[in-house]
C-alpha cells in the first residue's frame, strides 16, 4: 500500500493539497489505531504519582524546594 503524500508547510501548497483532496484527485488515509500494548499505555500515565506516592515526604519536599529554586534563578536573570 503506497504511502499518502505529506501535509505541505506553507500555506499556498496546503491549499492545493486540500483542493487536490477535496476533488478526490488524492486520498487521505484515516489515523491507524496505536501498536502499543494497552497495559504498557496505562503504566505509563501513572508517571508522577507513583514516583510520588513511593518517596516520602521530607525527600518530596526537597524535591520541590530544589525546583521552586530553579524557577526562581529564570525569573531573576532576565
Amino acid at each position: 500500500m503506497a504511502k499518502p503524500p505529506k501535509r505541505p508547510r506553507d500555506v499556498t501548497g496546503g491549499a492545493v493539497f486540500d483542493m487536490m483532496r477535496l476533488t478526490g484527485e488524492i486520498e487521505e488515509e484515516a489515523p491507524v489505531e496505536s501498536d502499543k500494548d494497552p497495559a504498557a499505555v496505562a503504566m505509563g500515565r501513572k508517571g508522577g504519582k507513583a514516583r510520588a506516592s513511593k518517596l516520602s515526604g521530607e525527600k518530596r519536599s526537597e524535591i520541590a524546594r530544589k525546583a521552586a529554586k530553579k524557577r526562581w534563578m529564570k525569573t531573576n536573570k532576565s
